[in-house]
């Protein structure tokens, strides 16, 4: 295995107060922020209610439509702007609009998008023209349009040349223009697309200068359920893993190690109301990622606890402790080390989607490694000094000795 330090000799556990006042800071200030802002921002898979996700061609002006959407009714609507990766930040002319809705049902979420749609289209001054918008037009429609008014003038030997082409034209708007054709006239760029095909093009649609992308719906009712699951999985994940290492190991050790993965998840949760991350399904997986990553990070310090206190039977356990994880330095740098470069990758390169989910990841396993050693490992030489200590006046497990 390659090593990065030949034989350390660091003192750990003469650290361990400030690996405590560092998590201590840390947790402080996520639960302030927490307190703050009345609780953990969550995203539609929890509260319930309706998330429209809105291209523009050109840059929206999100004061404009908070308050087109509050005209409408919608005033306690969020807007979140989407930038294309966090490197540049650069804008992706992209938005979602949620509208929470406690206590509603199917019908009056749907009435929500539709009011959505009209503040969209009372901020851009659009009428109903009685042609449907080309960046909302299906496959099937299109391939009708194009088979009636035949601008190629294929008549009986058409056969699927207008389904190809419908394809073609289908693809370059979703795949080149992101969802959103700003002018039909970009469509001359397909191959095969004429002259006289966009003509029809324009006789048939519109376009718009945004598009729905997607939209979703979830009823207050499930999300509370989804809520409530996500904690009871969470609970029953630290559960077993107690139960676990405390079959393998000792009581202790097992409590040690949970108390360190929830310092860890509640240090995530922190940072996560720091930066208005919103908490979704996918990051209740990245979360249960981060509890078993540092769950293993820990027991491999605990094995090779365990291994030295046979060898080293009468060595300090303090000092043993140092040893163990002074052993495992290496692998704990190389493992935690290309773990975190790919998940940094996926935060920075995966895309909005991805963006919640792989920032928990980064944040945990940084989180994660620090506690196996700074936290986890500490509260064991603390409970063992505190036993010893027990012992030693007479009040521990072990009697005390009377006097011969």
């Amino acid at each position: 295995m390659i090593e990065f330090f030949k034989e350390p000799n660091i003192h750990w556990m003469a650290k361990a107060k400030y690996f405590y006042a560092l998590s201590a800071i840390l947790l402080l200030a996520g639960g302030f922020s927490i307190w703050h802002k009345g609780g953990l921002y969550y995203g539609i898979d929890f509260k319930g209610g309706t998330n429209v996700d809105v291209r523009f061609a050109k840059a929206p002006d999100v004061d404009q439509l908070r308050k087109s959407l509050s005209t409408q009714g919608l005033g306690g609507a969020e807007i979140q702007a989407i930038s294309d990766n966090a490197i540049s930040g650069q804008s992706s002319n992209e938005v979602l609009i949620f509208v929470e809705q406690k206590n509603a049902d199917d019908q009056d979420l749907d009435a929500s998008k539709a009011r959505v749609i009209s503040a969209l289209n009372a901020t851009y001054g659009i009428t109903d023209s009685g042609k449907p918008d080309f960046n909302l037009v299906p496959l099937g429609s299109l391939v009708t349009t194009l088979t009636q008014k035949d601008p190629l003038n294929l008549g009986a030997t058409a056969g699927d040349r207008y389904a190809q082409l419908a394809k073609k034209i289908l693809d370059y708007r979703d795949k080149n223009a992101n969802g959103l054709v700003g002018s039909l006239s970009d469509l001359s760029q397909v191959d095969g697309v004429t002259a006289a095909v966009i003509s029809t093009l324009k006789d048939s649609y519109s376009v718009g200068p945004f598009t729905i992308r997607n939209t979703e719906i979830v009823g207050p009712k499930v999300g509370a359920e989804l809520r409530s699951q996500a904690m009871w999985v969470t609970l029953l994940a630290l559960g077993g893993m107690l139960l676990y290492i405390a079959f393998r190991f000792e009581w202790v050790f097992g409590a040690a190690a949970v108390l360190a993965v929830f310092h860890d998840v509640l240090i995530t949760l922190g940072f996560f109301s720091l930066l208005h991350y919103e908490i979704s399904l996918t990051v209740i997986a990245a979360l249960l990622t981060l509890v078993g990553y540092s769950m293993n990070d820990t027991i491999v310090i605990f094995d090779r606890i365990r291994e030295n206190r046979r060898l080293l039977r009468k060595e300090e356990f303090a000092e043993l402790v140092n040893k163990s994880i002074n052993q495992t330095l290496s692998r704990t740098i190389l493992t935690s080390g290309l773990t975190f470069l790919t998940v940094l990758v996926l935060f920075l390169m995966g895309g909005q989607v991805l963006r919640a989910f792989s920032f928990a990841l980064v944040v945990g396993i940084v989180v994660g490694t620090y506690s196996s050693f700074g936290i986890a490992a500490p509260l064991i030489v603390f409970w063992h000094r505190w036993r010893d200590k027990s012992e030693a006046a007479g009040t521990g497990s072990q009697p005390a000795r009377k006097p011969a």
